[in-house]
């Protein structure tokens, strides 16, 4: 199909082994207007070498050296030399099925301005995948068929970070790479939820997302849990947070724990709930842990829910029914 320009950033570090993988399938592409825009990280590997050799073959391929230190700033220059009136991320260990800038560029000439086209994605690994990623998958891949993705953004990052397109403008409006806030795809989803753009459903697998020890999601700080928990308590504040409602922490474990540490730090109030008679009349930070049930005194509470267990989830949603509050207004799931 003959359609715009769709720019591919790359921002790449020491993935010799699955670059020129990732390259191929880009170059394989069926829908062919399209540019490269890769930045390289510093790399001490063959990377380099690697997309060198797509440039000199390819003038739709480009490579720049970072200017700074990390993905934020290469994705930032990437950015600052694309052309495209479509904008799309590309991790340089992954690979794309064929179809999958067609399928993705048809979505948003059907829908507009105003969305974000995003679609399914497979993980796969020489070792096998664990029951945790599996279990990821399976979870992005349903809320992506239906284009439910922001419903549940406050638990994991709902829009995999090599897997969307935008409109340039819209991109803008989300203020692009720009923020210098980790998980850098955690954040930016955050934008896109914030600025309205809506997620177009699909049930096509266009993406494989492969993992191994040394990738920088299992490896670098920057993706450990603290981080996404200051992105979601960041958002929630700004987002859905009424100080006129009292505000509620479920849940002593570990999450429940670092929220409480936040919010004390912040100066704001909360009451600090939970289901287990071992804990509750406790103090921790200061903080008395209550019963759960104290939510029936409190007048349209806001609630934080940081229990991780499924059946312990599915318990606590009943008991919200029966207050009558509903998710993503009355309580959120940050795990």
């Amino acid at each position: 199909m003959n359609g715009p320009l769709v720019s591919i950033l790359i921002p790449f570090k020491n993935t010799e082994l699955y670059f020129l993988e990732c390259l191929a399938s880009i170059h394989q592409q069926q829908y062919q207007n399209w540019e490269v825009i890769a930045v390289n990280d510093h790399s001490s590997d063959q990377s380099l070498k690697i997309v060198q050799e797509f440039v000199l073959k390819d003038s739709r391929f480009k490579v720049l050296p970072n200017r700074g230190k990390g993905i934020i700033e290469a994705l930032r220059l990437a950015y600052s030399h694309s052309t495209g009136a479509l904008i799309t991320r590309m991790d340089s260990d992954d690979v794309m099925t064929p179809d999958k800038l067609e399928i993705m560029v048809a979505s948003l000439l059907k829908y507009g301005k105003g969305h974000v086209s995003i679609g399914q994605v497979k993980y796969f690994s020489d070792r096998g995948i664990s029951n945790g990623y599996e279990r990821y998958e399976q979870w992005l891949n349903e809320l992506t068929i239906n284009g439910t993705n922001y419903s549940e953004i406050y638990k994991e990052c709902v829009i995999p970070s090599p897997c969307w397109m935008t409109y340039r403008e819209d991109l803008e409006n989300c203020n692009a790479f720009y923020p210098n806030r980790y998980p850098e795809d955690y954040d930016l989803t955050f934008r896109f939820y914030e600025n309205k753009l809506k997620c177009i459903p699909c049930n096509i697998i266009v993406h494989y997302w492969r993992d191994y020890d040394n990738r920088t999601s299992r490896t670098s700080e920057h993706y450990a849990q603290n981080y996404f928990l200051d992105i979601k308590l960041h958002y929630f504040l700004k987002l859905e947070r009424n100080p006129k409602r009292p505000l509620t922490i479920w849940g002593a474990g570990a999450k429940g724990k670092t929220i409480a540490k936040l919010l004390v730090e912040r100066n704001i109030p909360f009451y600090w709930l939970c289901d287990n008679p071992k804990k509750i009349g406790k103090e921790i930070y200061g903080q008395q842990m209550l019963s759960f049930k104290t939510l029936s005194k409190l007048e349209k509470p806001q609630s934080i829910i940081t229990v991780a267990n499924e059946k312990a989830q599915e318990d606590i949603i009943l008991f919200f029914n029966k207050l009558g509050q509903t998710h993503m207004n009355d309580y959120f799931f940050f795990c």
